[in-house]
């Protein structure tokens, strides 16, 4: 049971003890799995040898390491930045078992110029494979990568690329009719004449990689971004973006995938788990699986700690979130689908979440925006979610299932909202299960049907 003298309300933020659960932990608890994946998964192998560039001046330093990079060659090694503030005109691309390591008073800018980032380069953009500009730290179908240090790394987003989100639409719907009619990737060619915006880190089909220490700032759209990734650990970084789609990590159709002790200040979700869009998700056909998230810290204003979505289409399972801690948050836990999705979430489980203030503290909906008129509901089922404590919330708890394909087992326990505008609304959610769930200090009890109508990307809008 989560002690009342544990949630101390101050501003948007939460101090947050947790106890121990009144009810007995089951012979075959599901954490004993999160443990097992993070046991498993293996770090970089990256090559002995080191070499520190040595420049005079600031100034332009991507050839400088592109070269580096080379002279590893296929033994690997590091390639370790010298102090000082460094512009790279354009991206950073990885090869096997070599690492980028930014010290700490070091300060790498990346170009705001886009022919910079030509020529095209093979991406997933909002869950589409297609062609467009690079990345800004980009790495395909390598092994052993990885980027560390204490330093800075700033894309420059928002007087760069986040300039055309505006202008993007046009391209973004093309980009869609593309996937959803099948049209052979080859032929998905954006860049000059489009508004596709490159993401800040993207990693695909990338075997062992990691991310650890440095701080990442101003992004060019979803900060860091695997695809398709195998064994994956994010630890220690520290993310600042304020403009719209700055997601800060977003673990893609990717496996065995570590988040830990990373702080989100950022303007959008902070973990937000992916697995591709509609059609073209599910031709690519590749799962989110045995993700751990643990220890993190969400400080942005705009979004929420955590979500699965809207793009899941290849299916999320085996997700384990603990030790998290949200202030002021549009949402805590969010699982947001629509009818054109499909795919399947399933095996998700939450425990020991702080949130401040909410305008939903959980939700699930199939009504995200975006739907084109499809008809293929996603499948919801076996999401636990306890010690959750939030001090206030417009909606403190959200379920939407679809008519056709209503929520499957949602189990919430040990959970207090102190105060809610709205303590429950529900639709099509007939298997959900309250123990031990406070709101505006008195037991919610589960209802198939209540509440508006209105649901929370609505509220946000």
């Amino acid at each position: 049971m989560i002690d009342r003298r544990a949630l101390l309300v101050g501003g948007s933020a939460v101090a947050f003890l947790t106890t121990a659960p009144s009810f007995a932990r089951a012979s075959n608890d599901p954490w004993a799995k999160a443990r097992e994946i993070v046991r498993g998964i293996q770090r970089p192998r990256i090559g002995k040898r080191r070499i520190t560039l040595k420049l005079a001046t600031g100034g332009d330093i991507r050839l400088a390491i592109a070269e580096a990079i080379g002279r590893l060659g296929e033994a690997g090694g590091t390639v370790v930045l010298p102090q000082g503030e460094w512009l790279s005109n354009g991206p950073i691309h990885f090869k096997s078992r070599t690492a980028l390591h930014v010290p700490k008073g070091t300060h790498l800018k990346f170009s705001r110029n886009p022919e910079h980032y030509l020529p095209l380069v093979f991406t997933r953009w909002e869950g589409t494979e297609c062609w467009n500009y690079s990345p800004l730290l980009y790495a395909k179908d390598v092994n052993d990568i990885a980027i560390t240090g204490g330093g800075t790394i700033d894309g420059q987003g928002f007087e760069g690329f986040f300039k055309w989100r505006p202008q993007q639409r046009d391209s973004q719907q093309l980009l869609r009719k593309m996937g959803a009619e099948g049209v052979p990737v080859s032929e998905r060619r954006f860049g000059p004449g489009h508004f596709i915006r490159p993401g800040f880190v993207q990693f695909i089909n990338c075997q062992r990689v990691l991310i650890d220490g440095p701080r990442f700032i101003d992004s060019t759209f979803w900060m860091i971004h695997p695809v398709y990734c195998d064994h994956v650990t994010v630890r220690n970084v520290s993310l600042k973006s304020d403009h719209l789609n700055s997601d800060g990590i977003d673990p893609d159709s990717s496996t065995n995938v570590l988040i830990e002790r990373c702080i989100f200040d950022v303007g959008d979700d902070g973990v937000s788990i992916k697995a591709g869009r509609d059609q073209d998700g599910w031709r690519v056909g590749k799962s989110s699986s045995r993700i751990v998230v643990r220890d993190c810290d969400y400080r942005g204003t705009a979004g929420g700690g955590f979500a699965i979505g809207s793009e899941m289409s290849g299916g999320v399972n085996q997700v384990f979130v603990e030790r998290y801690k949200m202030g002021n948050v549009v949402h805590g836990a969010y699982f947001k689908s629509n009818m054109d999705r499909g795919g399947a979430i399933t095996d998700i489980f939450i425990r020991d979440i702080a949130i401040g203030t909410a305008q939903a503290a959980i939700s699930f909906t199939t009504d995200y925006h975006g739907h084109r008129g499809g008809n293929f509901p996603t499948k919801f089922d076996n999401v636990q979610i306890e010690n959750l404590a939030c001090g206030e919330a417009i909606v403190a708890l959200s379920f939407v299932g679809a008519a056709n394909a209503p929520l499957g087992r949602i189990r919430v326990a040990n959970t207090m909202i102190g105060k809610a505008k709205t303590p429950l609304r529900s639709r099509n959610a007939t298997a959900l299960t309250f123990e031990n769930v406070l709101v505006n200090g008195a037991p919610a009890v589960p209802i198939a049907n209540s509440g508006p109508e209105t649901f929370l990307d609505k509220l946000r809008s």
